[in-house]
């Protein structure tokens, strides 16, 4: 067993073998435990519910890799797609057009990385704890927006928004290719780019980024600003799937999304984690709620098991630590 998880490591990456092993213990548990399992409606479910639970994945990931956190992430979207309904709304609700709508996801866009500017500012600047930062944006975004909806839903969208998240292309859901498709970004941007190369730095040790002549608060800043603006495609997403707005929807994806970057192997002190392991380990946090859900269980004790999960792969880690350094010392 050892030998075949170190030839898998060599080959794809050790930050993968942890989702891969996660994926195949699940497809094999799930599948012999119901036979309902293994079937197009559970792999079409998971198409579908997987790509705003992602997008917001993927804003929470540029923030640890940094060795920070944005707790904001779906206050931020939240606050996204109220902006998209507003702009529909004042243009005629249900009879506005495209271009309201395009209108609306610009200013979507600008307000999640507005949000996102100003947390990167603020721990650039002054210094402050990314937590305290994004959960003071994370308590002014919510109080802003219970304020302006009263509590409320804020709903009643043109028909054509519907393909935007209930849509498929050749059986592909749309969401989930908008999803892939800023997978691939991201991807680019960590693997290709200077930035990417800059916030891995600053993740290792920032004080020694900022001697080798990198801009740190610039990098930190741009790096919230990504994060709040694919907060702000989440936000776009999520009205479309869900056909209103409201500031609570998704709280609780908040701790799933840091789960699934810790499970994809992201050092939870920045500086180490790759986008493609991330998204294997959402893919398998979405088929292990399935399943639990075809056993006839409910949401909250997936949630349960997503915690156990998360504690698991802490042990696991340092298990797998001790065990390379003592091989280390042996040697």
């Amino acid at each position: 067993m050892t030998v075949l998880v170190e030839s898998f490591q060599k080959r794809f990456g050790s930050e993968m073998a942890g989702p891969f092993f996660a994926f195949l213990a699940v497809m094999i548990f799930f599948g012999l435990a119901s036979p309902q399992f293994l079937s197009q409606a559970t792999f079409g479910s998971v198409a579908f519910q997987l790509p705003e639970l992602g997008l917001l994945t993927l804003a929470m990931l540029l923030p640890i890799l940094t060795g920070g956190l944005n707790l904001a992430i779906t206050f931020t979207a939240n606050i996204a797609g109220l902006t998209v309904a507003w702009v529909l709304q004042a243009n005629g609700g249900v009879d506005a057009g495209p271009l309201a709508f395009g209108l609306g996801c610009a200013l979507a866009l600008a307000a999640g990385a507005a949000s996102g500017v100003i947390m990167g500012f603020v721990i650039a600047y002054t210094r402050a704890h990314p937590i305290l930062v994004s959960l003071s944006m994370m308590i002014f975004l919510r109080g802003l927006g219970e304020f302006l909806t009263r509590g409320g839903d804020v709903s009643g969208f043109p028909d054509f928004l519907r393909p935007l998240g209930h849509g498929s292309v050749l059986g592909i859901p749309v969401p989930l290719i908008i999803f892939i498709i800023c997978v691939l970004v991201w991807h680019l941007l960590l693997t290709r780019m200077k930035l990417g190369f800059n916030t891995y730095m600053i993740g290792s040790n920032i004080e020694a980024a900022r001697y080798s002549g990198v801009n740190t608060r610039k990098v930190v800043v741009l790096v919230y600003t990504l994060s709040g603006a694919m907060c702000a495609v989440a936000g776009i997403i999520m009205l479309a799937r869900f056909n209103s707005v409201r500031v609570g929807h998704g709280e609780s994806y908040l701790l799933i999304t840091v789960l699934a970057c810790f499970l994809g192997g992201v050092n939870p002190f920045g500086g180490f984690g790759r986008v493609i392991p991330v998204f294997v380990a959402l893919v398998v946090l979405q088929l292990l709620s399935s399943g639990l859900n075809l056993m006839g269980a409910n949401q909250h004790l997936a949630t349960a098991v997503w915690g156990l999960l998360l504690v698991g792969v802490m042990f696991l880690r340092w298990v797998a630590s001790h065990y390379k350094f003592l091989n280390k010392r042996k040697g």
